[in-house]
């Protein structure tokens, strides 16, 4: 996939651009390129079938897990392994921007799915909070758990 490509949506008011995809990799993994806006990330969510692992190429993501919280920065790499509740957010200034690896693959049809293709030239649209129980009900269909907002 040459730099620059790749199917991008706005979902959760991130940047999600595929870069592999399920039918690509005979179901191992997926590989989405996130970019996270100041303030920006999902809301606390568990998967019951994929692992996720992140690595940092720029900025600064937090991640918080039930029990931990991991503070990460560019070339820094972190696993959260399936059936662990776990959101993650920029407390930073800039865009982050981070390699996403799901395994089994077929998560990111979920972030096709739920998003609105990228428009060149416009940023992402803060996450409606009205959209919140499609999101929540799209993930139950790809056994992710979404609870709600003030059950964080």
């Amino acid at each position: 996939m040459p730099a620059g490509t790749g199917a991008s949506v706005w979902a959760v008011g991130d940047t999600y651009t595929m870069k592999a995809e399920a039918a690509q990799t005979g179901g191992l993994f997926g590989l989405i390129e996130a970019s996270v806006p100041p303030g920006g990330g999902p809301p606390p969510h568990t998967h019951t079938r994929e692992d996720e692992a992140f690595y940092l190429l720029d900025g600064v993501l937090e991640f918080h897990t039930e029990d931990r919280f991991i503070r990460a920065a560019a070339g820094d790499f972190v696993y959260l392994p399936r059936g662990i509740q776990h959101w993650f957010g920029n407390p930073g200034e800039s865009v982050a921007r981070a390699l996403m690896i799901i395994t089994p693959g077929g998560m990111e049809s979920f972030f096709t799915e739920i998003g609105t293709p990228v428009r060149a030239g416009e940023l992402a649209p803060a996450m409606d909070p009205e959209e919140f129980g499609k999101i929540a009900a799209v993930a139950a269909a790809y056994g992710s758990i979404v609870p709600p907002p003030d059950h964080g």
